[in-house]
């Protein structure tokens, strides 16, 4: 059944399961069609002729916030593993036919969502439909495979708790994010990967990589009804097995009950500094709202930290700001990297002394059209290919709802400085930040 979008300007008249329209929605010059299943499997095809290329995405509903305790890591593991074989196409097979077809694949794990994509000419894509259905059903996950790839991801584990700023986050998160499953690293820990069996995960891969659990977008240069058509042929007959049960889901709720300080060290003579606050959901006008603040804060040399504590003060040789918006919540980062020898104690009140002014002051007009004018400018860049539309609509159709994607740049540019101060005011206060601090190791001499 082929599902009807209303849009601005578009009459829409549906009869049941034979929509009329005058006008189908677009994003970024892709016209967009929609249609499910009888598995329960949606497909988007965004049809786009600029180029001769084709992106094909499968994505899955279930990230690490959708594991239990013991499962933490479970997801990410099982993308590794989804590259490592099936009956049909052995282990490097995926990457090798991908290759010899002159085209390239990959795949990544958030908190909210699992995705693999190819890109792939326009006179071959079906090839990655055949290696996505086949995947998404007959995964081997060999013992001896299994045990190999763990090492991988341990090995990878290992480095990630190496990386100063990622060490300094993770605790950051656990502050902030508490008994939340957002807490968790979506890489997991070495005490839930280590006993972990190819059994545990042939059991989250059976509950979660199923039709219904799934969207599939096409976005590129093909013919609408006939990408429907190749969807359908490969993926129509896959049972949509029972979901089961899962990890706990719940809404993020912070509240911190006053201002959280960390104090750590690392093998080096950097101190680094991450200030966060609990944010908005994806999508939401918090979100919106709080990319704006980004870019008012740290994006480019004239942007409010950038000048004050780089240039003016030279406290920082680096600082920069992160909407980290999820689909239950999400928080809003602050991250500087201290000048050798310089007030550290100055460096974080500048910081504070900023976002209070946020939370104070409206935004001048001059500074919202640079915003505006910014994030207009990076939306553009990050839609500019095939992947890019692909992406943000799978996205938004596996964390939202995929309409919601045709109206970013409006919502963003509706952000006025009221509402900013207003949503400053609310979630940017002393009693809602971590305030985390690596500073260099002091060796003690006898």
């Amino acid at each position: 059944m082929e599902l009807a979008v209303a849009v601005a300007d578009a009459d829409v008249v549906e009869i049941r399961g034979t929509p009329m329209t005058e006008t189908l929605p677009t994003y970024c010059g892709a016209t967009v069609h929609e249609r499910q299943l009888d598995n329960g499997m949606r497909v988007l095809v965004a049809e786009r002729h600029l180029d001769p290329v084709v992106a094909v995405m499968v994505w899955y509903g279930v990230g690490a916030r959708h594991e239990t305790g013991p499962e933490a890591g479970v997801s990410h593991f099982l993308e590794h593993m989804m590259f490592k074989g099936t009956a049909a196409y052995g282990k490097g097979a995926i990457d090798l036919e991908t290759t010899v077809l002159g085209g390239s694949n990959n795949a990544f794990t958030t908190p909210d969502h699992t995705a693999y994509w190819f890109e792939f000419a326009s006179d071959r894509w079906e090839r990655a439909l055949d290696l996505e259905a086949d995947r998404m059903q007959g995964l081997l996950l060999d013992p001896e495979e299994f045990s190999a790839e763990k090492q991988v991801v341990l090995e990878e584990l290992s480095m990630g708790l190496d990386d100063p700023w990622r060490a300094l986050s993770r605790k950051v998160s656990e502050a902030l994010f508490g008994d939340h499953p957002y807490a968790r690293p979506v890489i997991g820990y070495r005490e839930t990967l280590e006993p972990m069996t190819a059994e545990d995960m042939r059991d989250y891969y059976l509950r979660h990589y199923r039709p219904g659990n799934a969207t599939l977008v096409v976005a590129g240069d093909v013919e609408p009804d006939a990408a429907f058509d190749a969807v359908a042929a490969r993926f129509g007959a896959i049972e949509n097995a029972a979901a089961g049960g899962s990890g706990s889901d719940p809404v993020l709720d912070v509240e911190l009950g006053g201002e959280v300080r960390i104090e750590t060290t690392w093998d080096d003579n950097a101190s680094r500094l991450i200030v966060a606050y609990a944010g908005g959901a994806f999508g939401s006008d918090v979100d919106f709202t709080m990319d704006v603040v980004v870019t008012v804060l740290t994006s480019g040399k004239l942007s409010r930290l950038y000048r004050r504590l780089v240039i003016d003060e030279g406290l920082a040789t680096s600082v920069s700001a992160n909407n980290d918006a999820r689909a239950r919540g999400g928080g809003f980062w602050i991250y500087a990297e201290a000048v050798h020898g310089v007030d550290t104690a100055r460096l974080e009140a500048l910081i504070h002394e900023e976002v209070a002014r946020l939370c104070a002051e409206l935004v001048g007009e001059d500074e919202m059209v640079r915003a505006r004018k910014l994030l207009a400018a990076s939306e553009a860049f990050d839609s500019e290919t095939v992947t890019d539309v692909a992406e943000t609509l799978g996205e938004y159709a596996t964390d939202l709802r995929w309409e919601d994607a045709l109206d970013v740049e409006a919502r963003r540019s509706a952000v006025s400085a009221t509402s900013l101060k207003a949503t400053c005011e609310r979630l940017l206060r002393p009693d809602r930040r971590v305030v985390a601090w690596s500073r260099p190791a002091v060796e003690v001499t006898s």
